[in-house]
């Protein structure tokens, strides 16, 4: 036996490689991140891409998608550990694990946990997913590994509303209540690796939460990192500083990323669907004329190509391809800029027009937004961008500040859930029941409602392939292109499974994650 590792060491030392990786694997992983710092670590308020990503790895849901899927039929016990439901869809019963243990010393899961969480991801106060949980009457906990959920209507998923993502995610009742306003920042989960440390601006570091119920992860921590400028998280790559980076969604990056050795570039899904989201009720676009003019100065062919095929692909309606209940047949208006200035003419505006518009600095929305500024100037709609730090963003717009809004996302994919978010009136911004409606658009409220509830799979369809048609041609917003998620990553670290996509809108790192 010690020739044979006298023999290892030798043949390292001939290829240059230090024999202290071979005797002590690596344990710590550093992530590089588009971002200034992290905005909110409570799940049920992580609402950007920079925060949805370590939630995943912090907490869990009653159920989970299967660890690189995003497929719905790959949903898997979590924290439960089996399920049923009544014969009419309305009553589903959740039987938990055993001895599940929250971070920081806050004790075991229990049933009472389940029932504060979904009750909190319900409430508009509480929570920035509260819409999609209308249709919950009642979560009751039974007895302590025990849950209830009574619905006063059938949900088009109701196990994607209890899984790993956005409110679905499980918190310490114990924690939430000691730390009030502080658990943003010092959130409890039950996940494989728990909150250490926030240094803003700088990282926030995770450590390997031992106790974990699936076993104690591989690795001792994870550092992510906050590099806005992609330049310079790009050289922290390359100088080895970094194991995975944040991409950007370019073809010439993705390509120029592939040459670097010991490096696998993953493009995954889901996409994340940009939209353009016009406010109707504020001038001059109360005039459906000059949301048209916008629309037809649009040109999706040149998004595709400025991002890249590999990487890319044009929107085609106000919800992502793929999505249950998508439909192309919508009404969408094409590419038309002698069109876009005869309608601002039209409508008194024959010399053109400035908007003034809130936009982020984070880098790949930015460049979209870039390209989409010189579209729009082609057929004189000037855009006056000021550009502020990406929460301070998702703080403005939802605060009406900004009469057009870019906003790039991607949800779990049934129409309704999209739908509910971005366009019914009832998620409008500045009102007590707001989500994501920057538009005040709610032309479309009677089919999403209806199809909600909708027993019959055709008839759903229908209202949901209506309520687009309905979105689309009043131009409540303008669809621009959907993009896929891209990482690159060490070719010697193994997430533990295949990444074919995260809901998360990132990798998963999970108790089997490690270097070979």
């Amino acid at each position: 036996m010690r020739l044979v590792s006298l023999r290892i060491v030798a043949v390292a030392a001939a290829l240059g490689v230090p024999t202290l990786a071979l005797a002590e694997p690596r344990t710590t992983l550093n992530i590089g991140m588009a971002a200034q710092d992290v905005g909110r670590l409570d799940p049920h308020f992580a609402v950007s891409t920079t925060d949805r990503i370590p939630v995943s790895w912090m907490f869990n849901g009653l159920v989970r998608f299967k660890p690189g899927s995003i497929d719905p039929a790959t949903i898997e016990p979590d924290l439960a550990e089996s399920w049923e439901h009544s014969e009419d869809g309305k009553v589903w019963t959740f039987h938990l694990r055993q001895g599940v243990q929250f971070h920081a010393g806050m004790g075991e899961m229990t049933a009472d946990d389940v029932v504060f969480s979904l009750r909190r991801a319900a409430d508009s106060k509480s929570s920035a997913f509260a819409a999609d949980y209308r249709a919950v009457e009642s979560v009751e906990a039974l007895d302590p590994r025990t849950v209830r959920i009574t619905l006063r209507e059938v949900v088009p998923s109701m196990l994607g509303l209890l899984a790993n993502y956005s409110g679905g995610f499980v918190v310490s009742r114990k924690a939430v209540e000691a730390r009030g306003a502080d658990f943003a920042r010092q959130p409890v989960g039950t996940g494989p690796f728990a909150l250490d440390a926030v240094t803003p601006n700088q990282q926030a570091s995770f450590v390997a939460n031992t106790a974990y119920f699936r076993g104690a992860p591989k690795l001792q921590r994870v550092n992510y990192r906050f590099i806005p400028s992609d330049a310079s998280r790009d050289l922290a790559y390359q100088s080895g500083e970094l194991d995975v980076n944040y991409a950007r969604t370019d073809q010439a990056w993705v390509n120029r990323t592939r040459q670097l050795p010991n490096t696998m570039v993953d493009v995954f899904e889901p996409t994340e669907l940009s939209t353009l989201s016009i406010n109707v009720t504020k001038p001059p676009f109360n005039d459906i004329r000059v949301r048209q003019a916008v629309a037809y100065a649009i040109n999706r062919p040149e998004l595709v190509r400025w991002r890249g095929a590999d990487v890319s692909r044009e929107g085609q309606s106000l919800i992502p391809r793929g999505y249950l209940g998508f439909t192309a047949d919508n009404g969408l208006l094409p590419n038309d800029v002698a069109k876009a200035k005869a309608l601002l003419a039209e409508a008194g505006y024959p010399n053109g027009l400035t908007v003034k518009m809130i936009h982020t600095q984070l880098p790949d929305m930015l460049g979209g937004m870039q390209v989409i500024q010189a579209q729009l100037k082609r057929a004189g709609i000037n855009l006056d961008m000021q550009v502020v730090e990406h929460a301070t963003f998702h703080q403005q717009i939802r605060q009406d500040l900004s009469p057009l809004v870019y906003y790039a996302a991607a949800r779990f994919p049934v129409a309704d859930i999209y739908l509910s978010q971005f366009w019914l009136g009832r998620s409008t911004v500045g009102t007590p029941t707001a989500v994501t409606n920057f538009s005040h658009c709610d032309v479309a409220d009677k089919e999403i409602d209806a199809a909600r509830v909708a027993t019959d799979e055709a008839e759903q369809k229908r209202l949901w392939a209506e309520a687009q048609r309905k979105l689309v041609t009043n131009v409540c917003g303008v669809p621009l292109a959907e993009t896929f998620l891209v990482f690159a990553r060490r070719a010697d670290l193994d997430y533990g499974y295949e990444l074919k996509g995260s809901m998360n809108l990132g990798p998963m790192v999970t108790e089997a994650t490690h270097f070979r």
